[in-house]
């Protein structure tokens, strides 16, 4: 997210009311849900056990959500590449320009303000290698705040860009680490913010056109447009159901529709969790539907998705559900939240995990459970201290890491990814599950574009097959609760007084009511 504020004012005014979490309830939740439940899978059906290695995954659901590093979730998990410590203290003391350093910590915060996480905040973060630029860009960014609720705003305390989380407050996505597969050097695919993630994460490359012609695209990591073109393509569509600017450049689904592979991208109602310009500290809310393109919702005006006629391939999140249900998943999905299920500073963590667990939920109580791979990651670190130097790819750089977490019947159990990774090795693994190791490569792929290399083929990017054993039989499914007990003083007012809801597959609301 390009200079993305670290608050936005319209959507802290519509937010989720929050109270005081009770003793006693936490009791009772403790008390009533404090295991998950692992129950028996679907049979396995007789294509499923012809089929070998990566083939016995028939549907893949990545699902992305907004704006954490990896240290920031995961930075104290055992076995992983975490924060560094000593004696159990932060060996890390990072310079702030209004006072003491300030170490990492154990935030208990549901709501985190972040950093800002433009191009050049990833520059400055990582401050050539010392990785010690996170708490100064808070702070210049905290000058232009204009909302002094908002956690980023805070000018007292530490500042929550140094703040970490454990299974204290984020237990369900510590389990699906301990039950799964947790890659520790996951990179962001390009040094930048969400327009250009999600361009990568479907594409493999962001780039700006002339035209409609593919050849007419050149490199930029920044993204396509600008504020005021993005927020004009959005209005236009919501009002007349047009677009004037294209995608030109190649994406996956090209491929998909080419070798007759099934894909769905399905899209959360609501509003949509970033600002488009890059230098705003507050922005209002921007809609965001299946038919609207966004920042996180591109497929849309991508020239070969029109060519294809496959616009209707982008739908609403109930579709997911249904489609789960039904043992009717397509070959690839790939599921986008709202803001107020995205966990985008000043996103609930809280509400945002539970928005994730239905989904995965609905995955694991779908027919199609036993051939399928969740794929499970958080676009840019969100401006949140990171300790791992970003490794050099290509001129276009990787950004800093963020979690990711494979689940999976054939996932590793408690197996820790420690190969880099980033967006690009989804792509890798859906063409070698469904296109026969095709690539994105203009050589090849029968629609050339100038994009300065074939990521998926980079000699440093890890391969995601290697987190599965396909000689074992299919795991059970592990259902969690969407209301899990968390030891955060304050949650959404949503879960006050609500069960755990074990096993469920209803997302919290994605419109900011107030209720």
């Amino acid at each position: 997210m390009r200079g993305e504020p670290v608050i936005r004012a319209a959507r802290i005014r519509g937010s989720l009311s929050y109270v005081i979490t009770s003793g006693l309830l936490l009791v009772c939740v403790l008390a009533a849900c404090t295991s998950p439940q692992q129950v028996q899978g679907p049979p396995t059906s007789d294509a499923n056990t012809r089929l070998t290695g990566i083939h016995k995954i028939q549907h893949v659901i990545i699902v992305m959500q907004e704006n954490r590093s990896f240290d920031s979730y995961f930075g104290t998990y055992p076995g992983a590449d975490g924060i560094p410590m000593k004696n159990g203290v932060p060996t890390a003391c990072l310079p702030s320009p209004k006072g003491p350093c300030v170490r990492p910590y154990h935030n208990t915060d549901d709501i985190n303000g972040g950093g800002p996480h433009s191009v050049a905040n990833v520059i400055a973060d990582v401050n050539g290698g010392k990785m010690n630029g996170f708490v100064r860009q808070r702070a210049l960014a905290r000058g232009k705040c204009r909302v002094p609720t908002d956690p980023a705003c805070v000018r007292v305390g530490k500042p929550d860009v140094m703040g970490y989380h454990t299974a204290a407050e984020i237990p369900n996505y510590w389990a699906y680490a301990k039950h799964f597969v947790l890659a520790d050097h996951m990179f962001e695919p390009v040094k930048s913010w969400s327009l250009p993630d999600h361009l990568y994460m479907v594409s493999g490359w962001s780039a700006k056109c002339r035209n409609r012609s593919p050849m007419s695209c050149v490199n930029d990591i920044s993204g396509p447009w600008k504020s005021g073109p993005f927020g004009y393509l959005v209005n236009q569509e919501l009002t007349t159901g047009t677009t004037s600017v294209d995608l030109a450049w190649t994406d996956i689904t090209w491929l998909l529709h080419a070798h007759h592979v099934s894909w769905a991208y399905y899209v959360q109602k609501g509003t949509q969790p970033d600002c488009a310009n890059d230098s705003a500290v507050t922005c209002a809310s921007v809609k965001q539907g299946p038919r609207t393109p966004g920042i996180w919702n591109p497929l849309p005006l991508f020239g070969d998705v029109q060519q294809d006629h496959q616009l209707g391939n982008i739908q609403g999140l109930p579709s997911y559900f249904a489609a789960a249900a039904a043992g009717k998943l397509p070959s690839v999905s790939w599921i986008t939240p709202s803001n107020a299920d995205s966990e985008h500073p000043p996103g609930s963590i809280h509400q945002g995990q539970a928005y994730v667990t239905a989904i995965i939920n609905a995955a694991m109580k779908s027919p199609d459970w036993n051939s399928t791979a969740i794929f499970l990651s958080w676009d840019d670190w969100g401006g949140f201290y990171d300790h791992v130097v970003p490794p050099r790819v290509d001129k276009n750089g990787y950004g800093l890491r963020v979690p990711a977490i494979i689940i999976s019947p054939y996932a590793k159990k408690g197996f820790i990814d420690h190969r880099t990774l980033s967006s690009d090795a989804y792509l890798k693994f859906i063409e070698d599950d469904f296109l026969g190791g095709a690539r994105l490569d203009p050589a090849t792929d029968g629609r050339p574009d100038p994009r300065p290399d074939v990521r998926e083929n980079a000699p440093i990017l890890g391969n995601l097959a290697a987190d599965f054993d396909f000689t074992q039989p299919p795991r059970a499914p592990l259902l969690l609760p969407t209301n899990p007990p968390t030891d955060s003083p304050r949650i959404p007012a949503y879960f006050i007084g609500k069960t755990a809801c074990l096993g469920c597959t209803t997302p919290p609301p994605a419109l900011e009511t107030g209720t």
